[in-house]
């Protein structure tokens, strides 16, 4: 085994009203909207993204809010739960504030670490822990005080319907570390120190519905494009069938769908979302690939106007 992924690169959800979805993630949540642009394949609709102040690898949640889509279910087959990861000592203030905006939460154990587990307005499902891992945030907003902002991703748990075989691509394929075993989940750590530990329940879970509320993909991260390019071969030795390599404008992207039907990706580190924007901006102005600025008074035509603003308790 040569090649360890570092962890999640991003995940990738869906979600219907853009301007809610901008609410939860930036106003509540208090990330920032690091690039604000639109879905490759379907130009009417947005692709938001959500990270620490730069976009850091390992802190991105991205979306499409797609107004008329269908609500989804959450099952196997898909990212059950996202976790982020928060300063020690910062559960009680999220508890607090997430209460403030009418957001239940309850709190559960895993591997003798406390969760507060909530779920956005579309259903999606989220979970906070407190890490010592990974650099805090120098992004904060909303009233989110020093200390107390999301890191980024603390990992995810995965919901297969072969919990096996999800499992054989996470030790074999991806190189993540099998580090716990109890009577439900089997834990896996990636190399870094962020977005890196996966607990994948040991019991088969039903098949979920994709739509809003529910995770499209999970990413994880290639340092640089000649590793990118290894794990491409490496997947395809392995029996899957990796897609051909994807230029998403803020990394390069393969995909395949492994046993458990999951849909991964390996995404790579570089160049980040200061390409097109300078790093003090990102977020602010709708950016297209050149392939479509022709075409930027029409799309933009097509999207409902989304702003990030600043949320009172109950604003939600």
């Amino acid at each position: 085994m040569s090649l360890q992924s570092a962890g999640i690169h991003h995940i990738t959800a869906f979600a219907r009203n853009p301007q809610e979805n901008v609410d939860f993630y930036a106003g509540v949540l208090g990330l920032r909207l690091v690039k604000k642009t639109i879905n490759f394949d379907a130009p009417e609709v947005y692709h938001l993204y959500f990270g620490n102040e730069a976009g850091s690898p390992g802190t991105i949640i991205t979306f499409f809010p797609w107004p008329d889509s269908r609500k989804g279910s959450v099952g196997g087959g898909q990212v059950g739960i996202t976790t982020y990861a928060v300063p020690p000592g910062s559960l009680g203030f999220w508890e607090n504030r997430l209460k403030s905006f009418g957001i239940s939460t309850h709190r559960v154990n895993r591997f003798s670490e406390e969760y507060l587990q909530f779920a956005d307005k579309e259903g999606m499902q989220l979970e906070l822990v407190e890490r010592e891992e990974g650099q805090e945030s120098k992004w904060l907003f909303g009233g989110i005080p020093e200390g107390r902002a999301i890191k980024g991703f603390g990992g995810a748990v995965l919901f297969s319907t072969n919990a096996g075989k999800t499992m054989d691509v996470l030790e074999n394929i991806l190189g993540l570390a099998k580090t716990a075993e109890d009577a439900e989940y089997v834990r896996y750590r990636a190399a870094g120190d962020i977005g890196n530990v996966i607990d994948v329940p040991k019991a088969n879970m039903e098949w979920g519905g994709g739509g809003a509320g529910t995770v499209h993909h999970i990413a994880w991260r290639a340092k640089d494009y000649h590793e990118h390019e290894e794990w491409q071969r490496s997947v395809a030795q392995h029996g899957y069938q990796p897609t051909q390599i994807i230029d998403r404008q803020y990394f390069n992207a393969i995909y395949f769908r492994e046993g458990g039907g999951i849909l991964f990706e390996i995404a790579t580190d570089p160049p980040g979302f200061a390409r097109d924007e300078q790093a003090d901006a990102l977020g602010e102005k709708l950016m297209l690939p050149e392939w479509f600025e022709p075409k930027r008074s029409q799309i933009e035509a097509k999207l409902l106007p989304i702003q990030v603003r600043e949320l009172e308790g109950g604003e939600i």
